[in-house]
């Protein structure tokens, strides 16, 4: 009576029990796993449970390896100078963005304004000069000026031309522009003594060094004023056992995680070299970061692929159960799923290859296999009462 009390609910609720042995029969007992889980096509439909074929398929062999994010080493730009001066303005607070070539910072100095100077000062003879050459070469042509007369203009004029050279590849050195030398005979006297510090690149200011009125560039040391990163792409830095880096290529790709979070990337370096206390063998990755998910400094793990190999049979990963510390898969018979113990070979992360208790052909369920799991741990509870 309870028997059929049980199974008039599992019915009305779409659950499924396993078959029973004939009464006065002794079970055949879970550890054989050759229970038939008995259901009708709509309980079937009704529990979702997906089916695939056992067949060959593709294992691929993929080692896990800890890393962590760093900035790309080609996205960090420093705003710096070697001269002594200044500070007289910063433009920019730590994390604000800033554009290729904008003006952060602005210096106050006694060397630009002698660089300076120099130039406009060369400018101005070498002007002169040019306009007395041409004047000379005109009366040399003529026949007018003498041949030595000529040479000496033109010796003067060299000379000049060198000069304002030199003075403009000072200003160069200084970290001026070619724009902003052209504009220095327009720029007020009283100005001639500043200086624009420009971002190299545009990003975000990770680091400000210094404050208003720091003395900066002491004894022809260079001072950092500003560190820029553009966190667009940042670097994945791998430690890889030597005993792999035979499979591991630069241009592969692979997978980057960290909890829930996960991007592919791209091996853009693998060192030549071994790590004298870790034995490992430094790879970088490149990722992209546009969207932002990604911080310098999180340790992430990396999922590198190293080859396929075939098996002969293979399942999906959910369609494995465990029961009494053995695998089991629930395979599709005429009369719902039989419970059947499997041996496992190798296994990726979608797939297992299976080397024993099933056949090419045969089907498996795939889907809530945690509910027919279920079921039979009923059925035994069951039986023991």
């Amino acid at each position: 009576m309870i028997r059929m009390l049980f199974t008039a609910a599992a019915l009305t609720l779409g659950l499924c029990l396993p078959a029973m042995a004939d009464a006065g029969k002794p079970s055949t007992g879970m550890e054989h796993h050759d229970e038939v889980i008995r259901l009708t096509e709509p309980q079937i439909e009704a529990g979702k449970f997906a089916v695939a074929e056992v067949r060959e398929s593709e294992l691929k062999k993929r080692i896990r390896v800890p890393g962590s994010i760093t900035p790309s080493g080609d996205r960090i730009g420093r705003v710096a100078v070697r001269l002594l001066g200044t500070i007289v303005e910063l433009r920019k607070r730590l994390g604000d963005n800033v554009k290729a070539g904008e003006v952060v910072a602005v210096i106050e100095s006694r060397e630009v304004a002698d660089a300076k100077s120099e130039y406009l000062a060369a400018r101005l003879v070498f002007d002169l000069q040019q306009t007395l050459f041409s004047r000379s070469k005109r009366l040399f042509e003529n026949k007018i000026l003498s041949e030595n007369d000529f040479l000496r203009a033109r010796t003067t004029f060299e000379d000049a031309r060198v000069k304002i050279e030199t003075a403009r590849q000072k200003l160069f050195a200084l970290s001026l522009t070619a724009e902003q030398i052209e504009e220095l005979p327009q720029q007020p006297v009283e100005t001639l003594r500043l200086q624009e510090l420009r971002a190299p690149i545009a990003g975000r200011v990770a680091e400000r060094r210094v404050e208003i009125g720091s003395l900066v560039g002491r004894e022809g040391q260079e001072s950092e004023l500003y560190v820029i990163v553009d966190l667009a792409e940042l670097w994945v830095d791998l430690a890889v056992s030597p005993t792999e880096l035979p499979n591991i290529r630069e241009g592969q790709q692979i997978t980057v995680s960290a909890g829930s979070i996960s991007s592919a990337a791209t091996i853009m370096f693998v060192s030549p070299l071994l790590d004298k206390d870790t034995r490992s063998a430094r790879v970088v990755a490149s990722i992209d970061n546009a969207a932002g998910k990604w911080r310098p400094g999180a340790f992430v793990s990396a999922e590198i692929p190293l080859g396929e190999t075939l098996a002969a049979l293979a399942v999906p990963l959910t369609a494995i159960q465990w029961l009494k510390d053995e695998p089991v898969v629930f395979v599709r018979t005429a009369e719902g799923f039989e419970a059947r113990k499997v041996g496992l070979g190798q296994r990726d992360t979608r797939v297992a290859e299976i080397s024993k208790g099933l056949t090419a052909g045969e089907q498996v369920a795939t889907l809530n296999t945690f509910t027919l799991k279920a079921e039979l741990g009923k059925a035994a509870a069951e039986h023991q009462h």
